[in-house]
């Protein structure tokens, strides 16, 4: 199991208003051979609610995966929101099809919390295969899936720790455990697949 954590950069501080937190199992938004697959985000919580949210298993279209998860968020006395998202058996075929691999995670983790002028994240990955982890996943690791020959684009992009936040930074922080961008640079499909998803805000409103 790898994991690896980091804290944004903070904003100006507004007694008036309150922190939010938000996770997810993951989503989607893909077009392969001109079909759509989309999906929400799954199972997901919110501070202001549901706190609490699972699922059984979620097919996207005929070729994704994800097994049971959950996930949980809180804000508590101290104005602190955390949320978390669990995941087991996450699996997609998507890039088989192009002469890629199969993409499985046996257990993953996105979790956020916020500070007193900003967000920290962190995330787990277990049990993969289809791509390699490094030994320590530093934020926003990318891996580029190659075509099949010299020459060819890549078939996807695949960020590990990804970790977003406006500019200028205003203290909030998004963590996604996985993003998968089909061919990145043009091709046969496109889109995005997220798997663990939590999200901070320490002046959310």
């Amino acid at each position: 199991m790898l994991a690896t954590g980091v804290l944004a950069v903070p904003a100006q501080a507004n007694a008036q208003t309150l922190s939010t937190a938000s996770a997810s199992l993951g989503a989607a938004d893909l077009v392969v051979g001109g079909v759509p697959a989309q999906a929400e985000p799954i199972a997901e919580c919110d501070v202001a609610g549901p706190t609490e949210a699972n699922t059984r298993g979620v097919d996207i279209g005929s070729k994704t995966e994800f097994g049971r998860g959950a996930s949980t968020c809180e804000r508590g006395d101290d104005g602190v929101s955390t949320a978390r998202a669990d995941g087991q058996r996450f699996e997609t075929d998507l890039l088989k099809q192009f002469g890629g691999p199969t993409i499985r995670v046996r257990s993953f983790s996105a979790e956020c919390s916020t500070t007193e002028n900003g967000s920290s994240g962190y995330v787990e990955l277990g049990g993969v295969s289809g791509f390699t982890l490094p030994e320590s996943i530093p934020p926003n690791h990318s891996i580029l899936v190659p075509g099949n020959d010299a020459g060819d684009p890549p078939l996807a992009e695949i960020v590990l720790n990804e970790l977003t936040a406006p500019t200028p930074p205003d203290g909030s922080l998004t963590t996604n455990a996985l993003h998968l961008k089909l061919f990145p640079e043009g091709g046969p499909a496109s889109g995005d697949l997220y798997v663990g998803t939590a999200s901070c805000d320490p002046y959310g409103g």
